[in-house]
């Protein structure tokens, strides 16, 4: 047998393009069964829409229609009105893939890597040989432009097979249809759970789903109001790799070590420089582009033990608390929950990636009691529906003891069972997922020990919740006795003896032997009438209507002695605060704090205030707290722990 030489099999070697490679590979994009390539075309193709609507400061109006074809074949259909896509990009962005504007932005955002919208593209001419449609309009005054393109896979490049303009009613927006080979009827379910997700996390836009049937769901907006955009920084030197380093080296226009430190890199300024050049045993006038290997390799050695301050979290754009908690309230409102409770953590970093976590728990109502927990992931605003069991968040989820909060969990680990539905999202610069799919985080150790924290605090919320409602059903039943029965028969005992009702003071502190705090929560419209537009018109702005939330708390003292305590009541962070009564000794930016004076046994103190800037139902209950007073007398408020 002749032996193959080397310059033969040199002659079968060539190269590929992105597209090709991913044209035989499509399940790493998500496309591996029929069901998946429906919700995943959905997904990409909702994102990009959002991601328009939101650079160009509008809030998203997004229409998403599937129409059923034969032989499992899809049409879907993404229709916003955001700014539209100029006539020269519609080839870049829908034909050629590793294309964008966002993988070399160290900022938080949806898509990174430039490859979801064509990546479906190519899908559906692989799966059904058709091409994409594209209409796209930019002005109001001016017709939109209609593209019709393919895929060249050899080139990576879009090939328009036909072009036209029409008239569109739209003031600006783009549409894109695609036909694919998808399985809508097991597909269906995951396509809504994903756009009803979605309005979750982003409660600025309204989300339409039209069946194929004619079947329309409207998900709602819940805020007016657009998220905060992320600002791009600079890598952290935590960050960097050694071969990322050479080559931003090669093309900074520095000319020194220590202006390219400051200049090419987040939190680096003279002290931490100096340090890091100290440590490397180099010299600050150094040339980067003339230093060896070595050089890089003792700089970035040094960096980790420098202490360099964490980057800047203007990067992120967390959901925030106040709408996390409207948005669950607004998709649960039919369960009727007991309760929602959020947390926040501060941001931090990995490997010099900033992040942030937020959690929701959701609480009873007709949640089934011997079902497991659902739990909804969401990374930078995107909902995580596959692969649960390989994610971070899952882990983080497990790892804790629910038992311990009053859930089901027979081995103290897993995900437990009980009337409950978990909320997790991460916001960063860079999430680190398990593959290109984007379905699941990654085990990074940092990410999974903030949701645990996260997830603990909410826990903890819910444990003094049960505690403190379980402690005020007891002790109603001595209110009701003391404030309807006693009087009654002391009434009644005076008139039959023909003597003076007898004062019941110490009788009533000598059962209750209680502080009793009550409180009451309003909401009044203030639409049209005459207000202090000096307090108000900032915080309504983007608000439907406006709205102020009243709270009324009433503290009576039914112990034998006076008391005197410091009553705190927290507050969103996104509130302003109106009209206080009584004065507070301080207003912070998540609390509100009176230093009550002394209340005689059987005294009462009411206590208001006003919060503007809020939708109605977002701010619900009281979370309060008392400071210089034994916690076992008082019913209705915790221990302050401190800020």
């Amino acid at each position: 047998m002749a032996k193959i030489t080397a310059h033969e099999l040199a002659k079968k070697q060539k190269e590929i393009s992105v597209a090709e490679f991913f044209e035989r590979n499509k399940h790493i994009l998500g496309f591996g069964n029929l069901t998946r390539a429906l919700l995943t075309s959905v997904k990409e193709g909702v994102d990009n829409a959002l991601d328009a609507c939101e650079e160009a400061d509008i809030l998203p109006d997004i229409y998403v229609e599937i129409q059923n074809h034969e032989d499992e074949e899809c049409k879907v259909i993404i229709e916003d009105n955001g700014p539209g896509i100029v006539k020269k990009q519609i080839p870049h962005i829908f034909g050629r893939l590793l294309y964008g504007s966002r993988f070399h932005a160290i900022m938080q955002s949806r898509g990174q890597q430039g490859i979801g919208i064509s990546a479906v593209v190519l899908y559906g001419q692989l799966t059904t040989g058709k091409h994409a449609k594209i209409i796209s309009k930019v002005e109001e005054d001016r017709p939109a432009a209609v593209m019709e393109l393919a895929i060249d896979t050899n080139r990576n490049r879009a090939e328009v097979i036909n072009r036209e303009i029409m008239h569109w009613d739209k003031p600006t927006g783009n549409r894109v249809e695609i036909s694919i080979m998808a399985d809508y009827k097991r597909g269906k379910r995951f396509v809504y759970d994903y756009l009803q997700s979605t309005s979750i996390v982003n409660p600025h836009a309204q989300i339409i789903f039209k069946e194929p049937g004619g079947t329309e769901h409207i998900f709602e907006r819940t805020s007016e109001v657009l998220p905060k955009k992320s600002v791009e920084i600079k890598p952290h030197p935590y960050g960097v790799e050694l071969g990322t380093l050479i080559k931003m080296a090669k093309h900074t226009k520095s000319r020194m070590l220590s202006s390219f430190l400051k200049t090419e890199f987040s939190s680096m300024g003279s002290r931490t420089t100096d340090a890091a050049c100290e440590r490397a045993q180099l010299d600050k006038s150094l040339s980067p582009k003339n230093m060896t290997r070595d050089q890089f390799l003792a700089l970035h050695k040094a960096f980790k033990k420098v202490k360099i301050m964490a980057p800047s979290t203007d990067c992120l754009s967390p959901i925030g608390e106040t709408l996390i908690k409207r948005s669950l309230k607004h998709e649960t409102k039919e369960i009727s929950p007991e309760f929602i409770i959020t947390a926040s953590r501060p941001p931090s970093t990995y490997s010099g990636n900033p992040f942030q976590v937020e959690v929701g728990l959701v609480y009873g109502g007709s949640l089934p009691k011997d079902k497991q927990v659902r739990l909804f992931r969401f990374a930078n605003r995107v909902p995580l529906l596959y692969q649960q069991g390989g994610c971070a968040t899952t882990a983080a989820v497990s790892s804790i003891d629910w038992r311990r909060y009053g859930l089901d969990q027979p081995s103290g680990k897993g995900i437990p069972t009980g009337p409950a539905i978990f909320f997790a999202h991460l916001s960063s610069t860079l999430i680190p997922f398990t593959s290109e799919s984007k379905e699941a985080i990654a085990d990074i150790p940092e990410i999974e020990n903030e949701i645990k924290l996260a997830f603990r605090e909410c826990a903890r919320k819910v444990q003094r919740h049960i505690h403190k409602k379980v402690r005020r059903k007891k002790t109603r039943e001595k209110f009701d006795l003391i404030t309807k029965i006693l009087p009654e028969i002391a009434k009644k005992s005076a008139s039959m003896l023909n003597k003076p009702v007898p004062s019941l003071n110490e009788v009533i502190t000598k059962i209750m032997d209680v502080v009793w705090i009550e409180d009451l929560i309003e909401y009044e419209k203030i639409s049209g009438k005459p207000v202090q537009k000096t307090l108000l018109e900032d915080s309504l702005e983007g608000h439907k209507e406006g709205i102020i939330t009243k709270s009324n708390i009433m503290v009576v003292n039914y112990m034998r002695k006076p008391q005197k305590f410091n009553l705190y009541v927290v507050i969103p962070e996104d509130a302003v605060v109106g009209t206080v009564t009584p004065k507070p000794t301080r207003i912070a930016n998540n609390y509100i704090k009176w230093n009550l004076d002394s209340i005689h046994p059987t005294g009462k103190i009411d206590v208001h205030f006003e919060l503007a800037g809020l939708g109605k139902g977002d701010f619900d209950e009281n979370d309060m707290y008392i400071e210089n007073i034994n916690p076992s007398y008082v019913i209705g408020a915790d221990k302050w722990e401190g800020e």
